[in-house]
């Protein structure tokens, strides 16, 4: 059986990474809205409106994943204190949201951060605290 290497473990030069990332997002923004329209289409006619809420909840999971990891220094320096408790922006596998409560509960979120907090909480009750991933790994480290 094949082993699986994690991108974050295999060596690549910066024009791989930068070509990857261009291919990426030439990818996506050409294919994404046929492929969003399609569900749309597809799932409104053979399975209801039911279908297609999880399926908008699960394209909108992804794209906050995404934003965890392409805004993590941006969000890191704005919504968060430098501190060894801080708990960073970054892990693909977790949403902004759960990044904001767990600093939230640990009182590590700066005034702006505190407002974000404010603002998700107020679009949905208990948002950040709900929103909250036990099951990725630990992120604590310093600002560099």
């Amino acid at each position: 059986m094949e082993s699986v290497v994690h991108v974050e473990e295999k060596e690549r030069s910066l024009f791989s990474s930068i070509l990857l990332v261009l291919i990426a997002a030439i990818l996506l923004i050409t294919t994404a809205p046929i492929g969003f329209l399609f569900a749309i289409i597809e799932q409104g006619f053979t399975s209801g409106l039911s279908k297609i809420k999880y399926y908008l909840l699960n394209v909108a999971l992804v794209l906050d994943q995404a934003g965890n990891v392409i805004m993590q220094h941006f969000l890191n320096r704005l919504l968060l204190k430098n501190s060894q408790l801080t708990y960073l922006f970054g892990n693909k596998k977790e949403t902004i949201s759960s990044v904001i409560g767990k600093n939230y509960m640990i009182g590590t979120l700066t005034p702006i951060g505190q407002i974000a907090n404010g603002f998700l909480n107020k679009l949905d009750t208990n948002h950040t605290l709900d929103s909250i991933q036990v099951n990725v790994k630990v992120n604590h480290k310093r600002f560099q």
